[in-house]
């Protein structure tokens, strides 16, 4: 028996580990001093908490794009919306952050799930962009956290 089910959206989830204790990581990504060190090559501006103004440029995609809180958890969740094509109604995509301690908090599981995709041709071309993104953004994450290194210095411009 052939079953289909009728998809209403795409999503995604993307996930690594960081040699790192879950808050120091969680605050590399709330914190937009730290966020522009290693993933908005254009400069981020406003700390991801609910009710602040925040933008996040990148040289790949010029511009500031604004995103907006839904909800921060420190130091295990948060939850951001932000324009994207292709996208159900609301015409944003929702990204949660999670952050899950692990080996007694010296090492931070994160995850990355994004939602909120038409599933058509271009919803899918948008959706699989923006995984490749927040796969590199979990690669730089580790590498500025453990390491010190901006892995996208000179990558887009």
């Amino acid at each position: 028996m052939n079953t289909t089910t009728q998809l209403s959206e795409l999503t995604f989830t993307v996930s690594g580990r960081v040699s790192r204790p879950c808050v120091e990581v969680y605050e590399a990504v709330a914190d937009p001093e730290q966020l522009s060190k290693y993933f908005t090559t254009g400069g981020a501006r406003g700390r991801l908490e609910p009710g602040n103004d925040v933008t996040w440029g990148f040289h790949d995609f010029p511009g500031a794009f604004p995103v907006t809180v839904v909800s921060a958890e420190p130091p295990r969740r948060i939850v951001i919306e932000w324009e994207g094509e292709a996208t159900t109604e609301k015409g944003v995509t929702t990204t949660t952050f999670e952050f899950e301690p692990i080996d007694g908090d010296t090492r931070t599981l994160v995850t990355i799930s994004e939602s909120s995709w038409l599933p058509t041709a271009d919803g899918a071309r948008n959706a699989f962009g923006n995984c490749e993104g927040w796969t590199s953004m979990l690669n730089a994450l580790k590498a500025w956290v453990e390491h010190g290194i901006n892995l996208r210095e000179g990558f887009y411009k």
